[in-house]
């Protein structure tokens, strides 16, 4: 099927897209050369936008953290024209004031998988993509401010640390994560924003807090019965925040600093890249490979 340009889209729930407003829904098959992504994309009109959401497990949630084809997820986008990502994910927190229910912008990542394909590249053609800021500074500004549109309650800022998964942390690694610095955790931003940046997309994420990890004496550990218990009561938070987002977007939409990631980070000479590699690649370099 071909389809119009996409510029945003949502990364998240299946759920994130049964939101009132959102007409002529349709979905989108493909494939790309890292295979297929995690499910079919749902294309929807949402204030006069065409809005792309796509559900990280599959439908209904069939893949762990580290199932998940990252890789052929983000460059689906890419070829579907997206500029713009939000990912709504859940977290656990590692910081007192970071209560569950609570939603948090985080601005910084670290990335604690260890058996994840990370990179678009390889193959010959080598990239040094530049991610002191892995979210984007300014799509991450956009979504505080709907998610405060939205009554939710806020915190800006905070380190993301991803881990492996699918287990959830014992208490000894919760307490070392702590001691890190580190704000909140989760199983899916990593390597999910790193390719974001590869692709000159601007990624920013939207974190609904569920628990206190197992760290906190004084709470019930993390179960996934209490995971999902949380993020079902801010789902209406999360719908009511996106389509603040979207029905701003002619304000706001423009060039980002992540839409150059690109520009200074290739290394190869383009006369030892392979026509193959050329090819598998073409969407993310051809504006800069002669």
């Amino acid at each position: 099927m071909s389809v119009a340009p996409v510029h945003m889209a949502i990364i998240g729930g299946s759920g994130l897209y049964n939101m009132a407003g959102l007409s002529d829904i349709e979905t989108w098959e493909v494939n790309t050369p890292f295979g297929p992504p995690s499910a079919a994309i749902t294309l929807g009109t949402l204030h006069g936008q065409r809005v792309a959401f796509l559900p990280r497990h599959g439908k209904g949630h069939v893949l762990h953290p580290s199932e998940v084809p990252y890789r052929a997820n983000i460059y689906a986008l890419k070829q579907l024209g997206v500029r713009y990502i939000v990912s709504v994910s859940a977290c656990g927190s590692l910081r007192e004031d970071f209560a569950p229910g609570h939603i948090v912008i985080p601005d910084q990542l670290f990335d604690f998988t260890k058996r994840r394909e990370s990179s678009f590249f390889g193959e010959g053609l080598v990239a040094h993509v530049s991610v002191g800021d892995p979210f984007s500074p300014e799509l991450s500004h956009l979504l505080a401010d709907s998610v405060r549109a939205a009554s939710g309650t806020l915190h800006e800022g905070g380190a993301f640390i991803t881990i492996e998964g699918p287990r959830f942390s014992t208490k000894a690694e919760s307490n070392v994560y702590r001691s890190w610095g580190m704000s909140i955790i989760g199983m899916t931003t990593s390597p999910e924003a790193f390719l974001a940046a590869e692709a000159e997309i601007a990624y920013a994420v939207m974190a609904h807090v569920t628990d206190y990890d197992v760290w906190h004496e004084e709470e019930e550990q993390v179960t996934v019965e209490k995971v999902v218990q949380v993020l079902q009561g801010n789902t209406a938070v999360a719908q009511q925040a996106i389509s603040h987002l979207v029905r701003r977007f002619d304000e706001w939409q423009g060039d980002f600093a992540a839409h150059s990631n690109l520009k200074n980070a290739l290394i190869t000479d383009p006369r030892h890249v392979s026509p193959a590699t050329r090819q598998k690649l073409a969407l993310l370099v051809d504006g800069y490979l002669p």
